[in-house]
This record gives structure tokens, C-alpha cells and sequence, in this order.
């Protein structure tokens, strides 16, 4: 005798294999600094990576993902795709660098790499949160 279990769609992704992450794997700001004062609401981000590779959304290849930039906002859970919004930018085309705008006032910034379906490595690689202002 065998049971057979049935996932909602929902429930689905939490039973997807999480891509395992290199030990040393880094992910870090090139720019903004922590504490940029930054003038006009539209500059750069430079994002830096170490001992992992980059590629695209839906690439699956071991010791690579791509970046994700999280304003304002917690990191997701884990094992969870990361949200799509104005709180968690993608870059799924495997960019490193990004122009991003945001309104006057401090803000919070940082980096999660998620692999080829959006989903954080385990253990997850994100960079320390930081804090820019805009004026």
C-alpha cells in the first residue's frame, strides 16, 4: 500500500531542491558605499560577486546565479522564490551594474543572489544591508 500526496501549485515551489551555494561565495556593493549622500534620485549600482559566477534567470549551471537588489525591505524567507516588486529589483538578465531611481530620504539597500528560478541559494548569499540617502 502507498499514499499519494497532492501539492497545491502554491505548495509546489516549497517542494523544489534549493541550489546549494560555494562556502566563500560573497556577494557586495562596488557602489553605493554605506552612508552615500546621493544627489538626484537616479544613480548606479555596481554589484560585485566572488567565488561564483553570473548567469541569467533559467540558466542552470553549479556555482552561478544572479542578483537581486532588496530597497527598503527584510530579505524573504528562505526556500521561497524571491518576491518581484518595487521592494525586490530583479536582474535577470545576468547584469552587474543597474540605474536605479529612488525619492529623497534614507534609504536601506541589499544584495541577494538567487539562482536560475529566482530562488535563494542555500545558505543564502546576500550582502550586508547598508544605508544611502537621497536628497
Amino acid at each position: 500500500m502507498f499514499a499519494v500526496l497532492l501539492l497545491a501549485p502554491q505548495a509546489a515551489a516549497w517542494a523544489a531542491e534549493v541550489t546549494p551555494s560555494p562556502k566563500d561565495a560573497q556577494v557586495y556593493f562596488i557602489w553605493p558605499r554605506d552612508g552615500e549622500v546621493i544627489n538626484g534620485g537616479k544613480f548606479w549600482v555596481r554589484m560585485g560577486l566572488r567565488n561564483m559566477g553570473v548567469a541569467p534567470k533559467g540558466v542552470n549551471r553549479p556555482g552561478t546565479g544572479h542578483h537581486h537588489l532588496i530597497v527598503d525591505s527584510e530579505l524573504p524567507p528562505a526556500g521561497q522564490p524571491i518576491p518581484s516588486d518595487r521592494n525586490h529589483l530583479h536582474f535577470g538578465a545576468g547584469e552587474t551594474e543597474a540605474r536605479v531611481e529612488l525619492p529623497p530620504g534614507k534609504h536601506t539597500l541589499q544584495l541577494l543572489l538567487g539562482d536560475q528560478d529566482h530562488v535563494p541559494h542555500d545558505p543564502p548569499i546576500h550582502s550586508k544591508k547598508i544605508t544611502v540617502t537621497v536628497r
